[in-house]
């Protein structure tokens, strides 16, 4: 199929599902309501640049019927290039929208934080990578909270949990996962040796109640009391909750409210996201295996990035050339576009070359 009639399709596409959306009928079903307004959004900037395609094609007849007056030449000529170059630059914008899409980039997330080797210095670069994440998160406009966190006595953080609520978040974090490392003098150092440590991070797309059932028989809900800030009221109730889902031995907790109900519904949360990465992964896995068998496979190091506090760098291993390095301190401050847009420019390339090689 060609591109013109995939972005005709898609026009004919976004009508019916805008008709479908203004049927009452249609809100009494949630499931029903959240794919088409998924697909509706997926569908406008696709819509979109085809009108305005369309739109650069008729400026390029218009002025090129111009041409033969001596009078609106100079003006027909201008108009000529600019038509055409909007519509270059239209005909490769709509080529990186009609990739296929990873079905969970619209999703909110579940971030989780777990310091590596490196002991206590491990978990002071956990640290440092969840205040980045937040104040990232806070730069987007996205609601980010931690609902479960593990501190060491030096403030360094062992294991943290938190949910970053949002459009689109998943298609900017899902690049995060991984090991990230460090390189740097630790303060508890005195001969001044640098040490590396790591902190690993995985980023899950939030799974909704609609999407995957768990069986109430399938848990063990377990209330203790919380740790942390909070006063008197923490150290008297039982407001932390502890799920364990038997079948597969996955352990949520949530300690963030003061409520137990709604520790409870975020710890639910949590666990439906994992089991939901979990199934993503095992689908997955399979479809590697088959691909492995038909065109071979590379190992790959699981080290995503390093953080060099002596350069003052930060460096993807990911990417290449000048994309590869980024300044430290605004990058720990929370600037990540930088890196993001470089790590989603190369997927898309990828991706061409693979549809062109098809």
């Amino acid at each position: 199929m060609s591109m013109e009639e995939k972005l005709k399709r898609a026009a004919l596409r976004l009508q019916e599902v805008e008709l479908l959306l203004s049927q009452p009928e249609v809100y009494a079903d949630p499931a029903r309501l959240r794919d088409l307004t998924r697909e509706q959004k997926e569908l406008e900037p696709v819509v979109i640049a085809f009108r305005e395609l369309e739109a650069a094609r008729i400026m390029q007849r218009e002025a090129e019927g111009m041409l033969a007056d001596p009078e609106l030449r100079d003006l027909a000529r201008e108009e000529l290039l600019e038509a055409r170059e909007r519509q270059n630059r239209l005909t490769q914008e709509l080529k990186l929208l009609l990739l296929p899409k990873d079905p969970d980039d619209g999703r909110s997330v579940i971030l989780e934080l777990r310091a590596g080797v490196g002991g206590e210095e491990g978990a002071l670069f956990a640290a440092d990578l969840l205040r980045m994440y937040l104040l990232y998160a806070d730069s987007c406009g996205w609601q980010a909270d931690v609902v479960h966190r593990s501190d060491t006595e030096l403030s360094g953080v062992k294991e943290a949990t938190l949910t970053v609520e949002g459009a689109g978040v998943y298609a900017r974090l899902k690049f995060e996962g991984g090991t990230h490392c460090v390189k740097r003098v630790p303060e508890t150092e005195s001969a001044g040796r640098i040490h590396t440590s790591t902190a690993t991070v995985a980023v899950l797309p939030e799974a909704e109640e609609t999407e995957l059932y768990i069986a109430p028989e399938d848990l063990r809900i377990d209330t203790y009391r919380s740790g942390g800030a909070g006063g008197q009221h923490v150290n008297k109730t039982e407001s932390a909750i502890r799920v364990t889902h038997l079948p597969t031995g996955l352990v949520v907790e949530c300690q963030d409210e003061r409520s137990q109900y709604k520790n409870k519904d975020r710890a639910l949360k949590i666990l439906r996201s994992r089991l939901y990465a979990r199934q993503q992964a095992e689908s997955e896995a399979a479809r590697a295996a088959r691909r492995k068998s038909q065109v071979g496979g590379a190992e790959r190091s699981e080290r995503i990035r390093t953080y060099r506090f002596q350069e003052k760098i930060v460096v993807d291993h990911r990417l290449t050339g000048e994309h590869k390095s980024y300044p430290l301190g605004p990058v720990l401050d929370g600037d990540l576009d930088g890196i993001l847009d470089a790590l989603t420019a190369q997927q898309q390339t990828e991706k061409l070359l693979q549809k062109a090689n098809d």
